[in-house]
């Protein structure tokens, strides 16, 4: 087991890891493409809808804030245009909140679909201690986190920069402006620049997906010694296959025994090979093989005959023809009926001599088999 914990984890991972993965919430996901969309979306909605909600909030204002003496010092009138005011906010605001909302769904769901597992969400004692979170802040993977935090607040700084030089002008000319169009402009440079400052953050997620895709992987490698033990897992281990085949062997053989003194006749080798024949008058069928065997059990058949009162009829070229040709329960091939007829009627004739007192016929000694079924 040692030399298995150290061999390399080489192996793409199994169709099965995958699966257990993903029901403990294992997926593939990306922080910063969930930032991006969240980001990028919103900046759209402030851009489009900047001049609406601009003008919705100077309208608020100047009905909140023209309120005569009497209302003022009124609780009960304050508290109802505090309601109003609140609710005409929420209005103003709930579509750009609730398409936040479905984006806020969408976007984890985009790479890695949609997942819930209890497993992933139950707390996890070990995570929650500072000693053992200690190694995690120097391994790997919180270093380049680190460096895609630097990479951000680099990239971000840039472009405020360049969006500061670009836009300097218009914010100090905003002073001279009247108040309705002050605001219109100061929301229309808030939302460019908001949306330019999301866009830049595409280099961050155009870097993380394929990071957090490999890295995911890279967690889920297999060793070979793992795949075989899962594929011993899923199919059986040989040691239980065998135990398996074995007992479907032995109660086949039973089943076969059982079909023995049900049988017209044993026809025999006479000691290496026993072919139990079973042959139903009233249908229009051919005899059937019902049971058969070589060596130990065929003398297991010659023996379950003998108590049965089965005859047994000695010709080893067709005993061998029928064993080779015929399967359990199927019925013999057309090119062995002569033979076999020969072997039935000697049957059918010593059961009516021993029934009558008869003196016994002699077994056929010319039976021909066919050269295609001969075997040696």
């Amino acid at each position: 087991m040692a030399e298995d914990s150290d061999q390399e984890k080489t192996e793409q991972p199994t169709g099965k890891r995958l699966d257990d993965a993903r029901k403990k919430g294992q997926i593939a996901r990306s922080r910063e493409l969930n930032t991006f969309a969240m980001l990028i979306v919103s900046a759209t909605l402030l851009l489009i809808q900047g001049e609406k909600i601009g003008k919705g909030l100077l309208g608020m204002m100047r009905a909140d804030f023209q309120l005569s003496r009497e209302t003022i010092f009124d609780p009960v009138s304050l508290t109802l245009y505090f309601k109003q005011a609140m609710i005409d906010g929420l209005m103003l605001v709930a579509p750009f909140f609730a398409l936040m909302v479905v984006v806020a769904i969408i976007a984890p769901i985009s790479m890695g679909g949609w997942i819930f597992s209890w497993e992933a969400i139950s707390p996890k004692l070990e995570k929650m201690d500072p000693i053992k979170g200690i190694p995690r802040l120097f391994a790997m993977r919180g270093l380049i986190e680190m460096l895609k935090a630097l990479l951000k607040i680099l990239l971000v700084f840039a472009v405020a920069v360049a969006l500061y030089r670009s836009y300097i002008s218009e914010l100090l000319g905003l002073g001279v402006e009247s108040p309705e169009q002050a605001v219109d402009h100061a929301l229309n440079i808030i939302g460019m620049c908001f949306l330019l400052l999301s866009a830049s953050l595409i280099v961050i997620a155009m870097l993380d997906v394929p990071y957090q895709l490999w890295d995911h992987n890279k967690k889920l490698k297999m060793t070979l010694q793992e795949i075989k033990d899962e594929h011993k897992e899923s199919e059986g281990s040989p040691e239980v296959k065998g135990r398996q085949r074995r007992m479907q062997m032995d109660m086949a053989q039973n089943r076969m025994m059982a079909e023995v003194p049900k049988a017209d006749v044993i026809v025999t080798n006479p000691s290496h090979y026993a072919v139990a024949l079973k042959y139903d008058q009233t249908s229009n069928g051919a005899p059937k093989l019902i049971a058969k065997g070589v060596d130990l059990i065929a003398a297991q058949i010659r023996n379950a005959a003998i108590g049965a009162d089965v005859p047994l009829v000695a010709s080893p070229p067709l005993a061998r023809a029928l064993y080779y040709s015929t399967e359990l329960d199927r019925e013999i091939p057309q090119g062995l009926y002569l033979a076999v007829a020969q072997i039935l009627a000697y049957v059918y004739q010593l059961k009516a001599a021993q029934k009558n007192d008869w003196r016994a016929p002699l077994p056929p000694a010319d039976i021909n088999v066919p050269d295609e079924f001969k075997r040696d």
